[in-house]
């Protein structure tokens, strides 16, 4: 663990420990179930931003992309009558097919990620909204499927099996990103492409995969939503769910630079972010802020950022002129 993340942990506890404080409701089982439960939903969608991060990409469409898809899934297994364990991962094929045309937009027609996802964004909440025709895709009365609830939106000796889901997945992620030769071109990628490219890495493969994943993990938060609300409305389901993950990602040390950060990050930064959450919900402060504390915290997440790239930059800039420093002298009394 960095000092990044210890630091965001720390943050956590002090977070935690005014808003019980301030509100003792804030330590009560059925709460911390519930923000455990949001934390589940929006860190497997932040650890797929994150992914697309690090190679100093943007992925704008992933709240779009979690109602399309949504609706999908509600579709098969509640209209057409598919069994959920044939449309679950054909939704996850979906959206990974769906992050690799990304991919391929961006890396093979040199396209920017900010315009290949702000369309994506958009069309993908068009289709959605026509999908349905403008209407509410959710499950008829008594219908209901046994397993897919327990595994989506139930708990295990009380623990939201979505936060399970999560920690799994960031287990998983972090042997990818940190322990993997995958992981490692990712972070050279984000450095510099250029330098990544001519030192053999195949870039565009890479990225390319990067948003892959992305889609992936979008498929199944999808998934997870769809199940967690068991109704949607396309023209406001997932809407700003962008924000929140790219915030998570920023909080957690995740450069919009590319080439930095931790997925231990990640998940702090979610946890943080939607500790923030609740602590709007206890404090009675109007809902309508939620969206101005998010913008707060992205800017804050960068500000830090900055100020801190600057700092260990003038630090490397000091080391060095004390190296040349301790050279000089020992040349001159060799000569």
């Amino acid at each position: 663990m960095s000092k990044k993340d210890l630091g965001l942990l720390l943050l956590i506890i002090v977070v935690g420990i005014v808003v019980a404080i301030i509100n003792p409701r804030f330590l009560l089982p059925i709460n911390l179930a519930n923000t455990s439960n949001l934390i589940g939903l929006f860190g497997i969608l932040s650890i797929g931003q994150a992914f697309v991060i690090i190679t100093g990409g943007i992925e704008l469409s992933v709240g779009s992309l979690v109602a399309l898809l949504g609706v999908l899934f509600i579709d098969f297994i509640a209209v057409q009558n598919m069994p959920w364990a044939v449309a679950l991962p054909l939704i996850l094929i979906l959206g990974g097919v769906l992050g690799a045309i990304h991919g391929w937009l961006i890396t093979k027609l040199n396209l920017q990620p900010f315009v290949v996802t702000l369309c994506g964004l958009l069309i993908y909440r068009g289709a959605a909204r026509f999908y349905t025709a403008d209407g509410t895709a959710g499950f008829a009365f008594g219908q209901n499927f046994p397993t897919l609830e327990f595994l989506t939106a139930g708990r295990f000796y009380g623990v939201p099996n979505t936060f399970i889901a999560l920690v799994i997945i960031a287990a998983v992620m972090w042997i990818v990103l940190h322990r993997s030769v995958y992981g490692r071109y990712l972070y050279a990628i984000g450095k510099n492409e250029e330098a990544a490219k001519y030192s053999g890495i195949r870039t565009r493969k890479m990225v390319t995969v990067s948003y892959t994943i992305c889609g992936v993990l979008t498929a199944l938060s999808a998934i997870y939503f769809a199940m967690y609300t068991r109704s949607i409305s396309p023209a406001s389901h997932g809407q700003f769910y962008e924000l929140y993950a790219i915030a998570a990602a920023v909080l957690g040390g995740f450069s919009l630079r590319g080439g930095e950060g931790s997925l231990i990050g990640v998940v702090l930064g979610t946890i943080l972010l939607q500790e923030l959450q609740n602590l709007v919900n206890l404090l009675g402060i109007p809902s309508s802020l939620n969206f101005a504390v998010m913008g707060g915290v992205i800017l804050l997440g960068v500000l830090i950022d900055q100020q801190w790239s600057a700092i260990r930059a003038q630090r490397r800039l000091v080391s060095a002129a004390r190296q040349a420093e301790t050279r000089q002298p020992a040349s001159q009394t060799q000569s």
